[in-house]
């Protein structure tokens, strides 16, 4: 039984397990993960470049589509180091310090993505339920506050969190059952009373897994109310595809988020291999979706990655 204290934590570390029962096929499953990291940084970052490039596409809906993107990268960027070298070089150490600053960045840029989409969600019900308001509604202004109101809340979700596990002593075994330092999967090593931490995770996952789709879905409600009035099925068909990327992106993050939660709940005897799969659909699929789907359907974005192609040809 590997034991540790508070007071040595400078020499612990934990293991990654990846993806158990493949690890003679690390650099074959390699392929896939790394052109999934690659469509996700190439993805969002083009979204980032074209709204930045655009002047037309400075408007409320494009940033906060640049904060979904960003956020997306930023998540990307927070799983791919110790995902490629565990899968390329069989490296699967982590130090202690090390493993709860992906923790932080990692459950902060979730916690942000759902964020975004509320905002998301609210910036859709305003252009439609309210249009005549729209610009005065959600100046530049108001979006900044929103956009430090989203970090801070993230922020102060996830700290305490990770001071609470921060202080527990390790003193089970410290394999971790995926590629990066969940807090799911941390808080099983912990051998002492974990009821603070897990009261306290309970309550997150009110605030912010079961709440932000409740309001996500009551501002839809409201849309559909808006849209059934209108005049011709022309104008609802249109209002309706105006709202299909967002509703697409808010299901790529929250099926797979919902599904990880209720397996480490409930189904903990359940085959290490589906919780791993689902871990990395969890954080993989919105980086990856995201930017496909509002490519996809968003036409200004499309005409936007055209014009930013022709002009580096042009060059």
């Amino acid at each position: 039984m590997y034991q540790i204290n508070n007071t040595t934590h400078d020499s612990f570390f934990f293991i990654f397990m990846g993806i158990p029962g493949f690890e003679a096929y690390h650099i074959w499953i390699s392929i896939p993960f790394c052109c999934v990291y690659t469509i996700s940084i190439m993805g969002n970052t083009t979204i980032l470049t074209v709204i930045h490039k655009e002047s037309s596409l400075h408007q409320p809906m494009y940033l906060f589509l640049s904060m979904l993107a960003l956020t997306d990268l930023g998540l990307t960027l927070t799983t791919l180091p110790t995902v490629m070298q565990l899968l390329w070089f069989n490296f699967n150490k982590i130090s202690f310090e090390a493993c709860f600053a992906q923790f932080f960045f990692l459950h902060g840029f979730s916690f942000m993505e759902s964020s975004v989409l509320l905002a998301m969600s609210f910036d859709r019900y305003v252009a439609i339920c309210r249009p005549l308001h729209y610009a005065s509604i959600l100046t530049n202004e108001v979006i900044g506050k929103i956009g430090v109101a989203i970090i801070c809340r993230c922020v102060f979700a996830v700290l305490p969190s990770l001071f609470l596990l921060k202080r527990l002593p390790f003193c089970r075994s410290h394999l971790l059952s995926h590629s990066y330092c969940l807090h799911q999967d941390m808080i099983r090593l912990v051998c002492a009373d974990i009821r603070a931490n897990s009261w306290f995770a309970l309550v997150v996952v009110m605030l912010i897994i079961a709440i932000d789709p409740l309001l996500i879905l009551l501002s839809y409600t409201f849309i559909l109310k808006s849209i059934l009035g209108t005049a011709t099925w022309a104008e609802r068909l249109k209002a309706l595809n105006n709202c299909l990327s967002h509703f697409l992106a808010v299901l790529v993050l929250y099926v797979p988020m919902v599904s990880v939660s209720m397996t480490h709940r409930f189904a903990k005897h359940t085959s290490p291999l589906v919780h791993v799969v689902l871990a990395n659909i969890y954080l993989l699929a919105p980086p990856v979706m995201n930017p496909i789907i509002y490519s996809v359907k968003t036409k200004q974005i499309r005409q936007g990655i055209f014009h930013l192609l022709f002009q580096r040809k042009g060059h």
